[in-house]
């Protein structure tokens, strides 16, 4: 019996990057373990969950009676007044007293594995390059004049006009691009090092700066 082993050629995932004239340049090929991952619904829902919850700051504060400035000395003496029988002038009850019962600062951070965060993240990116909705900008894009009509005319070419976009760079800093592209409108920046699953879905396209897909590179 004669057992023969298929060969199966892999199919090589490819993204398009783009000159700022919106023409095709070349493709780079990206890697799977990144852009072909079966999206972990409820990892992605939960790495959402901690991020928009990480966002809350948390850090309202009220006075309570002990902390107001003011005297502890009874405003009057107990009996034969005729008035209800009060204590120091901190009192809630009065205008300028502490709060009674008010928030106070608390810490609404989660926590999340990095591990978790980084399968989350690779489904979110995964799902949108399976929608085609990730492109890629040459780096020479960086150093461009900073023309905003120049932009406008590329996303018009990608037909990204009017789509809320997100620009990924390797860094994020001010350069001749930022400067051309912050007076658009629906479209954002992020360094790639801050980029999580709710970003990523929350955008209607994903803009790589061509260096900005190095940080994915698996070494072999």
């Amino acid at each position: 019996m004669v057992i023969t082993k298929k060969t199966e050629k892999k199919s090589k995932l490819s993204l398009s990057i783009y000159g700022i004239d919106g023409k095709e340049q070349k493709t780079i090929e990206l890697p799977k373990e990144v852009f072909a991952v079966t999206p972990n619904k409820s990892l992605i829902t939960q790495a959402i969950r901690v991020y928009l919850v990480n966002q809350r700051q948390g850090n309202v504060k009220v006075k309570t009676r002990s902390e107001v400035i003011g005297s502890t000395r009874k405003i009057y003496r107990q009996k034969g007044t005729g008035k209800a029988r009060h204590g120091a002038i901190k009192a809630p009850i009065f205008v300028g007293g502490g709060v009674a019962h008010g928030p106070k600062q608390k810490d609404y951070n989660l926590k999340f594995n990095k591990k978790e965060k980084k399968i989350a993240l690779y489904g979110a990116l995964s799902t949108k390059l399976k929608e085609n909705k990730i492109f890629g900008l040459e780096e020479k894009a960086l150093t461009m004049k900073p023309k905003t009509k120049t932009v406008s005319n590329f996303l018009s070419e990608l037909k990204l006009i009017g789509k809320n976009n997100l620009m990924i760079l390797k860094k994020l800093e001010t350069n001749n691009l930022v400067l051309a592209m912050r007076n658009i409108p629906n479209i954002s920046f992020v360094d790639v090092n801050s980029l999580n699953p709710y970003l990523v879905l929350k955008s209607s396209s994903l803009i790589f700066v061509e260096n900005a897909l190095e940080v994915f590179k698996i070494k072999k």
